[in-house]
């Protein structure tokens, strides 16, 4: 069984398709969270989810959507959230809204949460990543830090696809993830793909959002 792993899209539809393009066939796809925010496009992202069907979690910048609140003290975060509730439509902040915190999947062989299994909005970065984060199954995937790594342990792998569509780990391409499953265990391919960065930030521009957003996209910070 092959599963493409993506989290932390943040509306941009560019890196979004990019990601697709770039994938080869899987068996399925899993999200970890963060569909919205930031970027010009929730509404496609959503979209590209919800016609696929991909099982997901609800992301932080999700749960703003969700919950109809928005982030104090963060200029970027803020404008992202208020433009995805102005561009979603009905049915789509719908589907936001009944996001689960976590997915067990595959017979429990794969457990999604967007952040920590038990500390909702903590940054789990890789040098935190341990055989405790595991409860049972044999790939954990967590998203929010925007860092893209995986660890095996014996009791199973720890992984974070990185972002599609702001990375921060100093590599400005989208990033995602390959989970093979076979008989004899477990394996994890991280993948990279270009996008148009260029043509992403024209867009943030245009939507009015802040020229931050676009800036540290050229920078995968």
């Amino acid at each position: 069984m092959r599963v493409g792993v993506l989290s932390d899209i943040h509306a941009n539809r560019v890196a979004l398709d990019a990601v697709f393009d770039d994938m080869p066939d899987v068996d399925a796809l899993v999200c970890a969270g963060d569909v919205v925010g930031y970027n010009p496009w929730p509404a496609a992202c959503v979209e590209a989810l919800r016609e696929r069907d991909v099982p997901t979690v609800m992301g932080n910048h999700d749960r703003k959507v969700a919950t109809d609140s928005n982030f104090r003290g963060n200029g970027m975060a803020s404008a992202g959230i208020t433009h995805a509730k102005r561009d979603l439509s009905d049915a789509q902040t719908e589907w936001v809204r009944g996001l689960p915190r976590e997915r067990v999947l595959f017979d429990g062989l794969l457990k999604v949460v967007h952040d920590h299994p038990t500390r909702r909005d903590h940054y789990t970065y890789p040098e935190q990543f341990s055989a405790d984060l595991l409860g049972g199954e044999d790939v954990l995937v967590l998203g929010h830090t925007h860092v893209q790594a995986h660890e095996a342990f014996s009791e199973g792998v720890v992984l974070n696809p990185g972002s599609v569509g702001q990375p921060r780990d100093r590599d400005p391409r989208a990033a995602y993830a390959l989970v093979e499953v076979t008989d004899s265990g477990v394996s994890v391919e991280e993948r990279r793909v270009a996008y148009d960065t260029d043509a992403v930030a024209d867009a943030v521009r245009e939507a009015g959002l802040p020229k931050s957003t676009a800036s540290r996209l050229r920078d995968g910070r």
